[in-house]
C-alpha cells in the first residue's frame, strides 16, 4: 500500500511538472506572438450591412492576404459600448491595437489630452493620409490639447458624414406632398401628414437622434461664427436667438404630434428600424444609415433631401481611426489604416452608400450614391458642416439626451432646459 501511495505521488509530481513546461511554452508561445506582432486586435462598430461595414470586412481579408502570418481578431462593439468606456479600457491593458472612435473634443480630443492616444502626425505625413483627407475633413483629426482643429493627428477619418431628410417617396405620393425647399413647406407637410394619422418624424429620445433634431433646428437660425464660438471657442449662450427657436419648435412639435412623446426611450436603431417598417414618412439623420437602408427597404421607395432653409447640417469627417498609446502592434494598426485608404476599399464604400475621402468618382456607379456624394461635396465646399451638438464638453452627450428627453416628455419647458444646458456646457467645455 505505501509503494502504491508513493508511486501515485511520484506520478502527480510528473503529471505536475508536465502541465507546468507546458504552461510556460503556451506563455512563453503567447509572448512570442505579442513580442512579434502576429496578431492585429481590432475593434468597430459599423453594421456588417453598411457601407462602412462593407469595406471594413473587405479591408480585412485584404489585411490577411498582404499579412499571411497575422491573426486578425475583430470584436464588434456599439457605439455606447465603446463612447462609455474607451477611457477604462484604453488606460489597461486590455486596450486593442486599433479602434474606430468618435472625433470630437470631448472624446478623442479628451483621450488625446490624457494621453492615451497615439500622435499619428509622422505617420499621416509618411503614408499620404494628409495629403488623402481633404482639409475639412481632417479638422477632426488634429487636436491640441484636447480641441480639435489644429495641432497632432490623434485619428485618421477615411469617409465623410452629413445629415438628411429620409424620406418615403409612396407616403409622400399618396398624401400629395411635395418635397419641402422651404420651412413653411416643412411645416405644411408635417401638418398634412399628422392629420392623415402618421407621426411625421421617426425619433428615438434616448441616444443621438432627438439632440440631433434640435441641433439642426439651431443651426437653420446660425452661421459659422456661432458654431465656432460653440464647438472650439467655448462660448455659447443657450438663451440666444437659436437655441431658444430649436428647444421651443422641437417643444411644439411633440405637443402638435409631429414627434411622438413615447419616443423619448426609443434608442436610434429603434427609430431607424421604424422608418424602415414604413411607419414614418421622414426620419432625420446621418449617411451613416444610408447602405442600410439601401439594402434592406424593400417595400417601398425612398430617397433624401437637406433641411429646408438651413446652409448648415451636421457633419464631419466619419469616425476616427485611432491607434491606442498602450497597443501592442502599431505597425500593423497603421498597416490597416492604410489599406482602408486605398481606391479598392474606398470604392467600395462608395457604391455601398458611404461618402468616401479618397474613392476614384469614375468607380462609383449606383446613382443614389453619386447624389450622396455629390451633397456633402457642395456642403463641404461651401463651409456648411457644422459638427455635432455633444462634441464641445465632456459629458455633453449624456446632458443633451436627459435634457431633450424633457421636451419629450413634457416634464421641463424649453426654458427650464435650455439653462440646465447653459450649466453643464460652462461646466465642462473644452477651450482653446
Amino acid at each position: 500500500m505505501l509503494k502504491a501511495r508513493r508511486r501515485a505521488r511520484l506520478l502527480a509530481a510528473a503529471l505536475a511538472g508536465i502541465l507546468s513546461m507546458s504552461t510556460l511554452a503556451a506563455c512563453g508561445d503567447d509572448a512570442g506572438d505579442k513580442e512579434s506582432g502576429k496578431t492585429l486586435r481590432l475593434w468597430h462598430y459599423e453594421a456588417p450591412e453598411s457601407a462602412m461595414g462593407k469595406a471594413w470586412n473587405e479591408a480585412i481579408a485584404e489585411f490577411k492576404k498582404t499579412h499571411p502570418d497575422v491573426k486578425v481578431e475583430f470584436e464588434a462593439k456599439g457605439f455606447e459600448q465603446i463612447q462609455k468606456t474607451a477611457p477604462q479600457v484604453l488606460n489597461s491593458d486590455k486596450a486593442p491595437d486599433l479602434l474606430e472612435y468618435n472625433k470630437g473634443n470631448a472624446t478623442t480630443g479628451q483621450l488625446s489630452k490624457q494621453g492615451l492616444l497615439t500622435d499619428l502626425t509622422d505617420e499621416a505625413k509618411q503614408r499620404g493620409w494628409d495629403k488623402s483627407v481633404p482639409p475639412t475633413v481632417a479638422i477632426t483629426s488634429r487636436y491640441d490639447k484636447g480641441v480639435m482643429g489644429k495641432g497632432a493627428w490623434y485619428g485618421v477619418p477615411n469617409y465623410a458624414e452629413y445629415t438628411m431628410v429620409y424620406y418615403n417617396k409612396d407616403l409622400f405620393t399618396e398624401h400629395k406632398v411635395d418635397v419641402p425647399t422651404t420651412v413653411d413647406a416643412l411645416e405644411d407637410a408635417l401638418a398634412t401628414f399628422k392629420d392623415a394619422g402618421l407621426t411625421p418624424f421617426a425619433n428615438g429620445g434616448a441616444e443621438y437622434i432627438a439632440q440631433q433634431y434640435v441641433y439642426q433646428l439651431a443651426l437653420s437660425q446660425a452661421d459659422r461664427s456661432w458654431v465656432d464660438d460653440f464647438q472650439m471657442k467655448g462660448r455659447t449662450d443657450f438663451s440666444d436667438a437659436a437655441w431658444t427657436y430649436a428647444a421651443e419648435t422641437f417643444a411644439d412639435w411633440v405637443d402638435k404630434g409631429y414627434i411622438a412623446k413615447s419616443s423619448s426611450g426609443l434608442k436610434a436603431e429603434d427609430a431607424g428600424v421604424s422608418f424602415m417598417q414604413g411607419k414614418h414618412p421622414m426620419f432625420f439623420s446621418g449617411s451613416w444609415w444610408f447602405g442600410r437602408f439601401a439594402e434592406e427597404v424593400k417595400s417601398f421607395d425612398w430617397d433624401t433631401f437637406m433641411w429646408p432653409g438651413s446652409k448648415l447640417t451636421l457633419g464631419s469627417g466619419g469616425n476616427l481611426w485611432v491607434v491606442p498609446e498602450g497597443a501592442k502592434n502599431k505597425e500593423l494598426a497603421y498597416d490597416f489604416i492604410d489599406i482602408t485608404m486605398k481606391k479598392q476599399a474606398q470604392n467600395t464604400l462608395g457604391n455601398a452608400g458611404g461618402v468616401p475621402v479618397a474613392a476614384d468618382s469614375s468607380a462609383i456607379t449606383d446613382e443614389r450614391a453619386k447624389k450622396l456624394i455629390e451633397q456633402f461635396d457642395t456642403l463641404a465646399g461651401n463651409d456648411g458642416l457644422a459638427f455635432y451638438p455633444d462634441w464641445p464638453a465632456n459629458g455633453f452627450y449624456d446632458s443633451l439626451a436627459s435634457e431633450v428627453q424633457k421636451l419629450i416628455t413634457q416634464s421641463a419647458g424649453p426654458g427650464d432646459v435650455l439653462k440646465s444646458l447653459q450649466s453643464e456646457y460652462d461646466e465642462n467645455v473644452l477651450k482653446e
